[in-house]
């Protein structure tokens, strides 16, 4: 392209006010759009060169009534909210931003799971409410604090995510499981084996997801999953809501089936006030803040604006869409 591109950001905010637009603006003309509902997608993207999105939609009916279009970046590494075929369809390179994430993503997991064996924020919370104060002893708890060491950590996914989830929970002595669906070197460190995914949902005392949702897996841990982990065992999920039966879960968790869940992600985000995962005993939610570190998030406009650069210059990079 000769002349400057007209660049489009359809939602900016969750990127944070303390991240410059500065390397995008940069190499083009630049809108950038806090959120954008689903009825304005084609009325801001008319006429851009280049759209970046996070998690607004771009449908196949909308990327075929953009002629002017002709590279879509998202602003994450997953990129299921982008028609890939229509796109590849068009010639349009669709160039997501891989391994930005990864540190800040394991860090969150091996946190929230810290939390569900160590209840650390539950006993500093009766400490504040002056239960610790009218103890007659030293000491005390109300929930089992349950070492790390010697359990057993199913990993379903071993990508850059997944395998740093492992290094981290090998570090705190735990044996490591992995599940892929194609054959990968193993890691130096043991004990660690890959297993089958009935295997590692039974023998895991800590089953956590970092597979891409697709096709084939949404609803991938059902009842009949839940049913084969251990009673004291917890699930983990910083993938993808829909990777998760939330009805089956919520009931596992209600019938003490599970010891607990610690969510990221939800299947419909903000969560809805409905949804039974809320009411769950020895259920933790955060709102899918396990990537959105400040160093994750400058990492993430860095590859954004590489990805920009590189399509500029005709070697578009980090395509996930087959472009003829």
């Amino acid at each position: 392209m000769t002349a400057r591109p007209r660049l489009v950001v359809l939602d900016g905010y969750t990127m944070g006010q303390d991240i410059s637009w500065q390397a995008l603006a940069s190499l083009g003309t630049l809108t950038v759009h806090d959120r954008t509902p689903p009825e304005l997608v084609l009325t801001r993207s008319r006429g851009a060169d280049v759209l970046v999105t996070n998690k607004t939609v771009l449908a196949a009916a909308s990327i075929a009534a953009l002629p002017d279009l002709k590279c879509i970046l998202v602003l994450a590494t997953g990129y299921n909210v982008v028609d890939v075929a229509e796109a590849a369809r068009r010639s349009i390179p669709v160039c997501n931003v891989p391994g930005y994430s990864p540190p800040s993503v394991a860090q969150h997991v091996l946190s929230v799971v810290l939390e569900m064996f160590s209840h650390t924020a539950r006993h500093a919370r009766a400490v504040a409410e002056g239960r610790w104060a009218a103890q007659p002893d030293f000491c005390f708890w109300d929930a089992p604090v349950v070492e790390l060491a010697g359990k057993t950590f199913g990993v379903v996914g071993f990508g850059a995510i997944g395998s740093r989830v492992a290094e981290l929970a090998h570090a705190f002595g735990m044996n490591v499981l992995a599940h892929v669906p194609r054959p990968k070197p193993a890691p130096a460190y043991q004990p660690f084996a890959f297993a089958g995914l009935d295997e590692l949902f039974a023998k895991s005392d800590v089953v956590s997801l970092h597979c891409p949702l697709t096709a084939d897996n949404e609803n991938l841990v059902d009842a009949r999953l839940l049913a084969l982990m251990k009673p004291s065992a917890c699930l983990v999920n910083t993938a993808r809501g829909q990777l998760v039966d939330e009805a089956a879960l919520a009931h596992a968790l209600s019938s003490g089936r599970l010891g607990g869940a610690a969510l990221d992600v939800v299947r419909v985000e903000p969560i809805r006030p409905d949804n039974p995962l809320l009411s769950a005993p020895n259920c933790l939610i955060t709102p899918h803040v396990a990537w959105a570190s400040l160093e994750a998030r400058t990492r993430l406009m860095a590859g954004v604006a590489a990805n920009l650069v590189a399509f500029l210059s005709g070697q578009p990079q980090h395509v996930v869409n087959a472009v003829p």
